[in-house]
């Protein structure tokens, strides 16, 4: 199957490291226009030219997506760089998991603006440029989570099971405009976060032998890879996914006890 992204134009919030940046380099080599954004300017300047070196080209864009003002003014300046956003990949947020009652009411703030407000924000000012070009693809990055919370697993199980809810509701509504709405949910995938957890907690034990201990439950039997996360978004937000939609899928080697 030929998938191809050819002169659409993409958005990877979260799109510096692991699995964003891994999405921008599928996205790009397969004729997208990309915009990453992240909060750090030097993450930033360090995908691009990791990029650069592989001939793909990206728009790098400094915003703190859990801050209103910001995304309004990076929604402006893409718009005004590309012209239009087709595809918006809701990708930034990391994990936050702790025991109920230690959860103060700023980080709860803190967890809902970063993982259930940014891409309402973000979705609500793409939509009306899709809703009239009849074309439009949006994809919430969660976690399997948002199915099937375990004990300690908020504000973050929380957070992205609202961001469930706000897929279907949008996924709803956009289907007559042609705009496609799905979520990707996040099992073990290596990523930066891991290897910064490796790095603090077990840094005399291989890399490899530490994910495959993490991967103990995993059907599978390990953890997956960003690039592998990437081809599925790729493949949703391309043409050849264009009967897919409302729908989250668990990326993550079989091991949600849900479906």
């Amino acid at each position: 199957m030929n998938i191809t992204m050819m002169d659409r134009v993409a958005v990877v919030t979260g799109g510096s490291k692991g699995i964003g940046l891994a999405v921008a380099r599928r996205f790009a080599g397969s004729g997208a226009r990309v915009a990453i954004l992240a909060r750090g300017a030097q993450d930033l300047k360090a995908a691009r030219e990791l990029l650069g070196k592989d001939g793909l080209e990206v728009r790098d864009y400094v915003c703190d997506v859990s801050k209103a003002d910001d995304i309004s003014r990076t929604h402006d300046s893409i718009v005004a760089d590309f012209g239009k956003v087709d595809v918006l990949v809701n990708n930034a947020g990391t994990s936050r998991a702790m025991a109920f009652e230690t959860i103060t009411d700023d980080v709860w703030q803190q967890d809902l603006d970063l993982k259930l407000f940014a891409a309402i924000r973000f979705s609500r000012l793409v939509w009306p440029g899709m809703r009239q070009r009849k074309w439009g693809r949006i994809i919430n990055v969660l976690n399997t989570y948002a199915k099937a919370p375990a004990a300690a697993s908020a504000p973050t199980s929380v957070s992205r099971a609202a961001g469930m809810a706000l897929t279907k509701v949008m996924a709803s509504e956009g289907g007559e405009h042609n705009i496609l709405v799905n979520a990707m949910l996040v099992g073990l995938i290596v990523s930066d976060q891991w290897v910064k957890r490796h790095a603090a907690k077990a840094p005399d034990t291989d890399f490899d032998a530490f994910t495959r201990d993490l991967a103990s439950g995993v059907p599978l039997g390990r953890m997956g890879t960003a690039e592998e996360f990437a081809n599925l978004a790729c493949f949703l937000a391309s043409e050849q996914g264009s009967y897919i939609t409302g729908t989250a899928i668990n990326v993550d080697g079989g091991r949600s006890p849900v479906v």
